[in-house]
């Protein structure tokens, strides 16, 4: 009996191939006029012209990154030669539309400027432009990134451009219209794409998430629309990446995990812990965020926007339309009510520097730690007309210590010894300096002793001199501005008016912030013994006369005016010829006061000699 021979080994069949993948930008790319989300400035001018009949032969769009310039660009292109066209609707079925959504359409063509910048590709171009199109009713060219050509290439356009036959049109992009000859752009219509708007941005990401089928927490697509900065396409990258990171709902742990970011409150917990001087706990954070991979360019980031909501807010307190949460919004006007603008724009520029200084250096943690210790050290900041004010008042610099009790020079980096401890005598000197006074008696035991005073009309004259003494002895800045006030008023029980001419801005706006009113009412409440009200307003009218005070320059050294004595001829001969010295001088002794005229007696006065 024969053996049968057994059936040879069969491979397992290979798995199956997955499908080609499209991207979530491509895929929900627009495809109408009405689909171009923050571009409707765009979309109805464009409308418009060809509901008209008034379509140029060079169009030219500018705008940053992923805000629709090609799409926009393919749109018309399908609305010329749709063959229900020209038309604002393009039908998106036939063989025109669907070649122009693919990008295979022989009739459009779409020339990257970047590789197809030289001469001689420009000259092959002007060729066939001579050439009708195959099956459209247009022969279409896109370019984009059309900054990128060259002098020569722009100079071979020309003429093509201005002139080109009636069955071509040109669409240009760029994001660097700067760059473009004025030549170029005299030859075409400008439109310019704005930055999409974070709220617009999160409404599209909702919908493509609903459309996959997925689910995401709001706070999550927030802070994926608010990293996009106004771009469309990066905010739909980034939400490809972080569908395909893991699966589940998408949340706002994983975004920050995957883009190395910190939360809101871990920002504002920093922030708090800077605007209150304390730059070791402000370390101790940071060193936390980067050993759980915290990647510290985004941080800065992050700080940056915090600073400029701060501004936001500082300039205009009813701004409701910042991207941030209701009870961060809430600590943002806290933090903003405790700052002066000029301080808050100070600190934005610490951000921005430090932020430009990263990107070409190794040391970005330590860069990041010198701006955290220099903003906890950085007191209130005066504009250059608040400084000259102050300055000129009493003819000498009326200084004051920091909020962080930090006097300038070791703030500065160019003070003697340990840069971490303040110069003690440095900041009496400037206290007494500001008080004009050398007296070391304590400012408490006098408070304590002090007689509360009654507010009333009598009473007002008084109450503001001393008002004025106790506050330059707390704030000698704040009482320097105060001087240029008009007299103040009473408007209530324990209330005063404090009244600024609008040619006294600068003193004004110093004085009306939310933390200098509540140190003005503390002062009236401790002169009064009772709580009271102090209100700011500014007023036109008569420009107040400000007395300046007679400043009486301080007596020179002794040893100083000896020198100088030394130096006059007689005491000068006295000296060479027998050795003189000056071992005594009397305090008011004036050596250049002129001498005393003298007295004429007049007619009714009696001559001595004659008597």
């Amino acid at each position: 009996m024969a053996k049968t021979k057994a059936p040879p080994a069969t491979s397992p069949d290979p798995p199956p191939r997955p499908a080609e993948y499209t991207v979530v930008a491509r895929r929900y790319r627009p495809q109408q006029f009405a689909d171009l989300i923050g571009q409707e400035h765009v979309s109805q001018a464009l409308v418009n012209a060809l509901q008209s009949g008034r379509v140029a032969h060079a169009y030219l769009f500018t705008g940053a990154r992923g805000v629709g310039k090609t799409s926009a660009a393919r749109i018309l292109a399908k609305a010329l030669n749709c063959v229900a066209g020209p038309t604002a609707t393009p039908c998106d079925k036939c063989d025109s539309c669907a070649g122009i959504t693919a990008g295979e359409d022989v009739d459009v063509l779409e020339i990257d400027g970047a590789s197809n910048n030289k001469v001689e590709e420009i000259r092959d171009l002007r060729q066939n432009v001579g050439f009708r199109p195959t099956r459209s009713r247009y022969k279409i060219y896109i370019i984009d990134e059309v900054h990128m050509l060259s002098t020569s290439a722009f100079n071979a356009l020309l003429k093509t451009l201005e002139e080109p036959p009636p069955h071509v049109k040109f669409i240009f992009a760029t994001t660097e219209v700067q760059k473009i000859p004025i030549t170029i752009l005299s030859r075409c219509q400008r439109f310019d794409f704005a930055h999409v708007g974070p709220a617009k941005i999160f409404e599209q990401l909702k919908r493509i998430v609903r459309q996959e089928g997925l689910e995401a927490d709001d706070d999550a697509l927030q802070l994926v629309a608010r990293r996009a900065a106004g771009s469309m396409r990066d905010s739909q990258s980034l939400l490809d990446q972080l569908l395909a990171s893991a699966s589940g709902r998408l949340t706002a742990e994983r975004v920050h995990g995957v883009l190395g970011t910190t939360g809101s409150e871990r920002v504002v917990e920093l922030a708090a812990a800077i605007l209150n001087h304390d730059p070791k706990s402000a370390l101790n954070l940071i060193a936390g965020w980067v050993d759980r991979g915290l990647q510290i360019g985004e941080l800065v980031d992050q700080l940056v926007e915090h600073w400029r909501s701060l501004m936001l807010i500082s300039c205009g307190p009813d701004l409701q339309t910042l991207p941030v949460s209701p009870g961060e919004r809430e600590t943002l006007f806290q933090q903003s009510s405790k700052l002066t603008l000029d301080t808050i724009l100070a600190g934005l520029e610490v951000w921005t520097t430090t932020k430009a200084r990263m990107r070409g250096s190794g040391h970005t943690q330590v860069l990041l730690e010198m701006a955290v210790v220099r903003l906890s050290r950085m007191g209130e900041v005066l504009s250059v007309g608040q400084l000259i004010q102050t300055l000129g008042q009493n003819g000498v610099p009326s200084l004051s210590v920091p909020v962080g009790g930090t006097p300038p020079s070791a703030a500065s980096g160019m003070g003697r010894g340990d840069p971490r401890e303040p110069d003690v005598s440095k900041k009496n000197g400037l206290m007494d300096l500001a008080k004009g006074s050398t007296s070391s008696h304590n400012e408490g035991d006098e408070e304590a002793a002090f007689q509360p005073l009654i507010l009333n009309e009598k009473s007002l004259t008084e109450v503001w001199r001393q008002f004025l003494r106790f506050l330059t002895a707390k704030s000698p800045i704040l009482a320097n501005h105060l001087k240029f006030a008009h007299p103040p008023a009473i408007f209530g029980p324990n209330s005063l008016a404090i009244r600024f001419h609008t040619s006294y801005n600068h003193a004004y706006e110093a004085c009306a912030t939310e933390f200098n009113v509540q140190k003005l009412q503390d002062v009236l409440r401790k002169l009064t013994g009772q709580p009271g009200t102090i209100r700011i307003d500014l007023v036109s009218g008569p420009v107040p006369v400000v007395a300046k005070p007679v400043v009486t320059p301080a007596p020179a050294p002794a040893a100083d005016r000896k020198k100088q004595l030394m130096g006059l001829p007689l005491f000068k001969k006295a000296a060479d010829a027998l050795g003189a010295q000056i071992w005594h001088m009397d305090d008011d002794f004036n050596p250049n006061a002129a001498p005393p005229k003298p007295v004429v007696p007049t007619e009714t006065e009696a001559d001595p000699d004659e008597v």
